[in-house]
C-alpha cells in the first residue's frame, strides 16, 4: 500500500490533473485510497486518470520516488512487487466502471 502511495501520488502529481490534485494517500484503515482534488468532478470523470495512474503502477520499474530515509519516515516499508499485482487486479475494477456504479444509491 505504502509504494501504491508513492507511485500514485508522483504519477498524479505529474499528471494533466496536477494543478487540481490536494492529495492522494491511504485510507487510516488502509482498506483503499483518498484521491482529493480542487473542484467537483462526477467520479466516472476521473475513471481514465486513475487507469492510466495504475496502469503507470503496475508497470513500473525502478526505484520507487521518495523511498529513502530523508524523505520518508517509513521508507522501509516498500513492495514493488505487490503494489504491481494489486494495481493489476485494481485496473480489473476500473475496466468495470460504469456512471452506474460510481456513486452510492439515494
Amino acid at each position: 500500500m505504502h509504494t501504491i502511495e508513492h507511485l500514485g501520488a508522483t504519477y498524479l502529481r505529474n499528471s494533466s490533473l496536477a494543478d487540481e490534485v490536494i492529495y492522494f494517500g491511504p485510507m487510516g484503515c488502509r482498506t483503499g485510497f483518498y484521491l482529493i482534488l480542487q473542484g467537483n468532478r462526477p467520479p466516472i470523470e476521473l475513471k481514465d486518470i486513475l487507469t492510466d495512474t495504475f496502469s503507470f503502477i503496475a508497470g513500473f520499474h525502478g526505484d520507487i520516488p521518495g523511498a529513502s530515509a530523508e524523505e520518508c519516515g517509513n521508507y522501509t516499508d516498500m513492495d514493488l512487487t505487490g503494489a504491481k499485482a494489486e494495481s493489476l487486479k485494481y485496473l480489473a475494477v476500473l475496466s468495470q466502471l460504469t456512471a452506474q456504479n460510481t456513486c452510492y444509491p439515494e
